[in-house]
């Protein structure tokens, strides 16, 4: 049995109630969608990614613009992912564009340009830049199959970078000018498929004092299925703190890591699938059920020769803008043809579904509490 389950949690924009679904927004944008389209879906957060918003359009011009709030139109919350992920996949590709240290990363994104570093404190400034409600610290992440060695190290310099991130940043928030609130602090546990790794990291950052804790590295396996240490993270972490299942995002391991604890998620599934004409709806009579297993809900390939006169909507009783306007039958024409319209209602009625789902699951987790 996980932890008992947050009700919200409130930030400088605005309160996220929990669960919640925090949708990619790596650039500052849920790709083919406005800020008021995501809105209307009922998703009240995004996640962007301090990284690639400082080497485009870069932290400065975000800054100038007053945050990415003013930016990109979005007036609620928003979280930073630190690049650290990024970066690691850099790390680990054999053209050798990153190498890492206890000073941080070195890194480049094609062999053409020149080094730059990631630092905990360059991470910082970055994520203060770019006004996030919710700043994850710089992490190095490994593969859960590294050696023992590297996993150990991951540990020392996440603990001793988050240290360092949260000296920073609360430098830059003490010093701002006009003061602002700073933002959420959350540190990554990591140590891979070590639970004595992955204790020791918790130990050891609790006592430096972070707002949550996102779960770091590698959350399923080949099959696609949670790993067993999602579960050992969520009670290893501190009672009470707010936990991100960083990456975790399908809908039947959203409901899985709900259950072991977990209050937020992001992941690049729903839009992307959404492209790629995958939607999703839930089955008959599902939202009244307990979402067990996989049988909730059904994925819909609206590329089908079958929907072709398929008159119905994607799903009945949907109230997102795509189901209550629009056919599955013209759907299917509007990605035939190319029409950027097909990517735009695609993607609504995904986002909507795990607003709804994630609603759902609040509702389900606090009659379960009650029951503690």
């Amino acid at each position: 049995m996980g932890q008992l389950h947050l009700s919200r949690l409130v930030t400088a924009h605005g309160v996220l109630p929990l669960p919640i679904f925090l949708p990619d927004a790596t650039r500052g944008v849920v790709r083919s969608l406005d800020a008021a389209d995501v809105a209307n879906t009922g998703i009240p957060g995004l996640m962007v990614n301090a990284l690639h918003l400082s080497s485009n359009p870069g932290a400065s011009v975000i800054s100038e613009a007053g945050g990415i709030h003013k930016f990109s139109g979005w007036n609620g919350p928003v979280a930073s992912d630190s690049g650290g992920f990024q970066v690691y996949s850099l790390l680990h590709d054999a053209s050798g564009l990153a190498t890492v240290t206890r000073k941080g990363f070195s890194y480049r994104f094609d062999p053409g340009q020149s080094s730059r570093m990631l630092t905990p404190e360059r991470c910082a400034r970055i994520q203060h830049r770019l006004g996030a409600d919710i700043a994850f610290c710089l992490d190095h992440c490994t593969h859960p199959e590294a050696p023992a060695e590297e996993q150990r190290q991951s540990v020392s310099n996440t603990v001793e970078w988050a240290g360092r991130f949260k000296m920073e940043m609360s430098r830059l928030t003490d010093t701002a000018k006009p003061a602002r609130t700073g933002p959420l602090l959350f540190a990554v546990i990591q140590g891979g498929a070590s639970a004595n790794l992955r204790k020791e990291c918790v130990e050891k950052l609790q006592p430096l004092g972070f707002d949550g804790y996102g779960f770091g590295g590698w959350p399923t396996d080949g099959s696609g299925e949670l790993v067993d240490m999602v579960g050992q993270v969520a009670e290893m972490a501190p009672a009470g703190a707010p936990l991100h299942a960083l990456g975790i995002g399908s809908p039947e391991n959203l409901v899985a890591a709900y259950r072991l604890g977990y209050d937020l998620f992001d992941c690049v599934l729903p839009t992307r699938d959404a492209r790629h004409k995958r939607l999703y709806a839930f089955r008959k009579g599902a939202e009244g059920s307990k979402l067990e297993g996989r049988d909730f809900f059904e994925k819909v390939y609206i590329g089908d020769r079958r929907h072709v006169r398929d008159h119905s909507p994607i799903e009945e009783g949907c109230d997102c803008h795509c189901c209550q306007r629009y056919s599955r039958a013209f759907l299917h024409h509007l990605f035939r043809v190319g029409d950027h319209l097909a990517l735009r209602l695609a993607t609504i009625h995904n986002l909507r579904f795990y607003a709804r789902l994630t609603g759902l699951l609040g509702r389900l987790g606090r009659e379960s509490d009650r029951g503690r």
